[in-house]
């Protein structure tokens, strides 16, 4: 069987409060790590959110 093209990911706040989204990445037209300005509810003002693996 093939490869899925898209990948879960976990986008975690660079804040510090441990919140996270998940997101879908398709893994063969993004090969570097996604970085995404998102709203952060814990620390209440938007911030980065870096990919890292689900484990």
């Amino acid at each position: 069987m093939a490869k899925p093209t898209t990948v879960k990911i976990r986008l975690n706040s660079t804040a510090g409060t441990g919140y996270f989204y998940v997101a879908k990445k398709n893994s063969r037209t993004m090969t570097e790590k996604m970085v995404v300005r998102k709203y952060d509810p814990v620390a209440r003002k938007h911030v980065e959110f870096k990919e890292a693996k689900i484990k």
